[in-house]
């Protein structure tokens, strides 16, 4: 039963195993401060006694938010047995993502305000973002680096480096539209956008360039050699937490 509560008759469940750092946790504040609708769509879940069963952490960043209500979905008739398993499995997460598409279609700035986390440096996915580090005996201590490009196979034609339909799609629905031509001009370079690049591709295509093709991929951000400059020009941007530790590395 999915309904809307003062938010003091929601108990925190001190038994719950899953806990968030204070960079992610603010990150949710935020999130919710921007978005308040969402959690109708996703109540906390409670059982008869209003404890939280799932979305503790929601819980606690609704109150930092200084949200007076919140939605709940009451589990109502669950044996002790049923709300472990409960707690467990809502926070288990049994898909992936898709990188690729996740590197064409949404913006990577927003994807690190809203705490997703991003492909570990060294891992098949981290090239969609140009993500790598030098791998290291500590865990903890590993450094920022760009990518080495090398190249490991054969020079991809340029039709392989993107894929232009959903464009092209938009471009000629623009095209025959009746919009005003300054409206339309507009239009049109947003179009662009959709565009989605293939990442292992352009990387692949940037190791056999010559020099002037690779600086103007460089100064596209189509790849990453200086990461100080990608940072400063905001190619890339780091959480809080590595930020710090790699200014901390890289100034001593």
């Amino acid at each position: 039963m999915k309904k809307k509560v003062n938010i003091k008759e929601v108990i925190q469940n001190e038994k719950n195993p899953r806990y968030i750092r204070e960079p992610k946790f603010n990150k949710l504040v935020k999130s919710i401060q921007s978005f308040p609708e969402m959690l109708e769509k996703r109540p906390i879940v409670v059982d008869e006694n209003m404890i939280v069963l799932g979305g503790n952490m929601r819980l606690q960043a609704c109150q930092k938010a200084g949200l007076k209500e919140v939605w709940i979905d009451v589990a109502e008739g669950w044996t002790q047995e049923q709300k472990n398993e409960f707690i467990i499995k809502d926070n288990v997460g049994f898909g992936e993502w898709d990188w690729e598409i996740i590197a064409n279609e949404w913006n990577t700035v927003q994807l690190v305000e809203w705490a997703l986390d991003m492909p570990l440096a060294g891992s098949d996915d981290a090239e969609f973002f140009g993500i790598e580090e030098e791998s290291d005996k500590e865990a903890y201590t590993k450094k920022i680096e760009v990518p080495k490009y090398i190249p490991t196979g054969e020079k991809p034609k340029i039709d392989e480096l993107l894929n232009k339909e959903k464009a092209n799609n938009f471009i000629l629905k623009i095209k025959e539209s009746s919009v005003a031509k300054d409206e339309k001009d507009f239009l049109l370079m947003a179009a662009y956008r959709h565009t989605k690049f293939n990442y292992k591709n352009i990387a692949e295509y940037y190791a056999h360039a010559n020099k002037e093709m690779q600086e103007l991929m460089e100064d596209s951000a189509l790849v990453i050699i200086d990461f100080n400059k990608a940072l400063e020009n905001g190619y890339v941007t780091l959480s809080e937490e590595i930020s710090n530790q790699y200014k901390l590395e890289h100034n001593g």
